[in-house]
């Protein structure tokens, strides 16, 4: 029993040293993310991951900070493991937070339907919250200019399919043309003979 006892508080001091460093590191990668240093808070950030895989903090605060870096992808791929962490219909503040920061990633990935998708879901955990709503707007005004731009090109790839094949076309028949003017002289040749 007592070796039962010995293990649980070895165990137990164990886990609250390693609460007590992931929490020392996240605390020290906020101080260098609010001093703009934020390489210094993505390695902070990564030593808590390192001590604590399924910190919420840690990773949510290195999509921050990697953000910042404009490492989009991987900003948005430490936002998807934290919103992993969530229950959504719990946590619906941080989720609001979470969703509106992947909408960010794909905003400035230009990944516009995505990043409406991300807004949407923001939304509906805090329909409140006028800067998602804002970024919503600006997102749904970019997409729709993408598909327009698509469309442009898509109209100009046909059009310009359209002249090159004209312009064969006229090739030819000036090629057509210089060859039976060729064959006329020949022919008027051979008869002075």
């Amino acid at each position: 029993m007592k070796k039962f006892f010995l293990i649980l508080l070895t165990v137990s001091c164990c886990s609250g040293v390693f609460a007590q460093r992931e929490a020392g590191d996240i605390r020290k990668g906020n101080r260098d993310y609010h001093k703009q240093d934020y390489t210094g808070a993505e390695i902070d950030y990564r030593r808590a991951i390192d001590t604590n895989k399924d910190s919420y903090e840690a990773h949510y605060n290195l999509g921050d900070a990697l953000f910042k870096q404009d490492k989009y992808p991987e900003a948005q791929a430490e936002f998807e493991t934290a919103a992993k962490m969530l229950d959504r219909k719990q946590d619906k503040e941080r989720w609001s937070k979470v969703m509106h920061n992947i909408g960010n990633c794909n905003f400035a990935q230009q990944q516009y339907d995505k990043a409406v998708a991300a807004y949407q879901e923001s939304l509906r955990a805090n329909p409140k919250d006028n800067d998602t709503r804002y970024n919503l707007v600006k997102a749904i005004q970019m997409l729709q200019q993408q598909q327009q731009q698509e469309q442009n090109e898509d109209r100009m790839d046909k059009e310009t399919a359209e002249q090159i094949l004209q312009a064969l076309e006229q090739d030819e028949q000036d090629t057509q043309e210089k060859l039976q003017r060729q064959q006329g002289k020949k022919r008027r040749v051979e008869k002075e003979w």
